[in-house]
């Protein structure tokens, strides 16, 4: 799995999915400040590394979650690839969108979904946990099993993992903040005052300035 972080994180940053930029941060939709930006939604353009990242997520979710019965996708980086997975396993799908639709039924929970399915969640990326935490609220509102989340990313950052642990939901992430940061490292991308400066925003990124 060691191996895998390290040689996704790589492919990531072949395709410019991770921007790191200690000395231009950007700003998120929370409003943070942040020296890190990663779009991993990226790699549904490049066919290859698509099908790597579906059959890595395929034995990730034969490994860890080899009961679920259903897959979940969190809207909207998730959907994709958790359609491709379940197409892959063969599996029913379903999406849990960010908030009720405003007409029709009003779904939140798009797709059909049996009362005590068992449902691995896949996720683009994990930040704070938030959005990620209220789907598998949504799912088990309706009588689901969550059985575990699967994202492609995750910052690690410590008020996630916290919020993962209280909600009782086993996370695994095909790569992560420290690969990212080690490859970006190795391979020049970034500077070793450059992570002093990331590991000093990742400490507490709400109130992080440059």
């Amino acid at each position: 799995m060691e191996d895998l972080k390290q040689v996704f994180a790589s492919k990531l940053l072949a395709i410019k999915a991770i921007k790191l930029q200690p000395s231009d941060p950007f700003t998120w939709a929370s409003g943070w400040k942040s020296p890190f930006y990663c779009d991993n939604r990226k790699t549904l353009s490049y066919p290859r590394l698509r099908t790597f990242v579906k059959t890595e997520m395929v034995h990730a979710v034969l490994e860890h979650f080899a009961d679920a019965t259903v897959v979940a996708g969190v809207a909207t980086g998730g959907v994709p690839q958790g359609a491709l997975i379940a197409d892959e396993l063969g599996l029913p799908f379903v999406y849990v969108r960010s908030k009720p639709k405003d007409h029709g039924l009003e779904n939140l929970i798009e797709g059909v979904l049996e009362p005590g399915a068992k449902v691995v969640v896949v996720e683009d990326l994990v930040s704070t946990g938030g959005s990620s935490l209220k789907a598998v609220e949504a799912l088990r509102h309706q009588r689901a099993e969550v059985v575990g989340m699967l994202a492609s990313y995750t910052y690690g950052f410590p008020v996630a993992a916290e919020a993962f642990k209280k909600a009782g939901v086993e996370l695994v992430t095909l790569t992560d903040y420290d690969h990212v940061v080690a490859e970006a490292l190795a391979t020049g991308y970034i500077s070793e005052a450059d992570v002093e400066v990331l590991h000093e925003w990742r400490k507490d990124p709400a109130n992080w300035k440059k």
